[in-house]
């Protein structure tokens, strides 16, 4: 990979601390400008944005989704589609394995211009990413949550209350790390301590004395994360309690056994149970090659005030209304409560909502400023944002200025 291309697109100054400002106006992080490098459908691609919401159109398989997945590798985290990075890069025709890619962008924040870069090498195999920013190596990709936040709505999350949980973790911790960028580094502490724990339980039984003092620190790292979760749930719950046009009232709640013991009683008595309750599950952790206590198994629960129904009995749409209040509710915390807004990304978003939805969802996008990506097959959807929204066809790897009518202003 061109070590120039992940270094990205010349700010030297080290990254200030990210906090609301009443006297100045709240302003959104956005892309202006997106360089890939052998990124999925994309051999090269070089393009400039303004601060206005994007629209993406083109047929199934165009290569709309890519262009939000690379944004997505903006921000800490395993990306929008949750892939391995090996399996990022672009493929030629009888090539057996993805190889290296990269993703520069010039982003615009509150705080000024960073040049962010980051790919995958490819090198030794390694599942590691290349993080730079304004030409500075990073130590890890938690430092690209001190520049902007991106939230996402995909397809593949429309039933996201009726499948697996881990699923639903995810998400909730990407919307805790846009109000707290160490949520990544301490839940990578975590799982790592996790892991290791469970190497020397499958071992020999391990050493006492060290599992004594990983399961303290899996302990400390439990509780941090589950109060982290619970604290943006209980905000989220302040901001979502009344209906806004068609998207409902929406409850959220953490469920798990150290969210549990956290509402029973202070956080280092927590520690403490749990402490306990690790080394009394050794002998079944052993078998079962994990942990089977912790913020690894919590779930992420939702109610539809307005029918009174918990979301897994509402309809796909419903479902979806819920989520989109999700995501507008958590921008507006975040602009409130760290002074910027994030990046939202938002995938066939159209599917699933009638005209009036759809309507409001775009008026919800413009009073709030933030950069929002759609992307979807008939441009004619988002036709309501007329001039206050750029409008881009893709078509096979090609990206090209369009119209809301769906054609390409070139001609195409």
């Amino acid at each position: 990979m061109n070590e120039a291309t992940v270094q990205g697109l010349d700010h030297t100054d080290a990254l200030p601390a990210l906090t609301p400002d009443a006297a100045r106006p709240l302003t959104p992080a956005w892309v202006a400008r997106l360089k890939l490098t052998d990124f999925r459908s994309y051999a090269t691609t070089d393009l400039e944005f303004d601060r206005r919401p994007v629209v993406l159109s083109g047929i199934n398989g165009a290569g709309k989704t890519n262009l939000l997945e690379a944004i997505s590798y903006l921000a800490p985290g395993r990306g929008l589609k949750g892939a391995k990075l090996g399996e990022v890069g672009r493929r030629e025709p009888g090539d057996a394995q993805a190889g290296a890619w990269a993703v520069a962008a010039r982003l615009m924040t509150p705080r000024g211009t960073f040049e962010v870069g980051t790919g995958f090498t490819g090198i030794g195999g390694r599942e590691k990413r290349v993080v730079r920013i304004d030409r500075g190596p990073q130590k890890s990709q938690a430092s690209l949550a001190e520049v902007a936040s991106a939230l996402w709505l995909t397809p593949e999350m429309d039933k996201l209350f009726l499948e697996g949980t881990s699923k639903r973790r995810r998400f909730l911790d990407r919307l805790v790390l846009g109000f707290d960028p160490g949520h990544s580094t301490r839940l990578a502490s975590y799982e790592h301590a996790v892991r290791e724990r469970a190497q020397l339980l499958i071992g020999d039984g391990g050493d006492g004395a060290w599992l004594d003092v990983l399961e303290r620190e899996i302990a400390a790292l439990a509780v941090a994360l589950a109060c982290a979760r619970r604290d943006v749930v209980v905000s989220l719950n302040a901001a979502l309690a009344g209906s806004v046009g068609p998207f409902p009232g929406v409850r959220l709640e953490v469920r798990g056994t150290v969210e549990a013991w956290i509402e029973d009683g202070p956080a280092l008595a927590t520690e403490d149970r749990l402490v306990a309750a690790l080394r009394s599950a050794r002998p079944k952790d052993a078998e079962l090659g994990g942990a089977s206590i912790g913020p690894h198994r919590s779930d992420l629960g939702a109610w539809h005030l307005v029918k009174g129904h918990e979301a897994t009995a509402c309809s796909t749409g419903e479902q979806k209304t819920m989520l989109i209040a999700v995501v507008l509710a958590a921008a507006r915390l975040q602009a409130a409560e760290r002074g910027a807004l994030p990046i939202l990304l938002l995938d066939e978003v159209a599917a699933h909502l009638d005209d009036r939805a759809r309507a409001s969802l775009i008026e919800a996008i413009l009073e709030l400023g933030a950069q929002a990506w759609l992307a979807g097959t008939d441009a004619g959807l988002f036709r309501a944002f007329g001039e206050q929204a750029q409008f881009w066809r893709v078509d096979g790897g090609r990206v090209q200025p369009g119209r809301a009518n769906g054609a390409s202003s070139g001609g195409e």
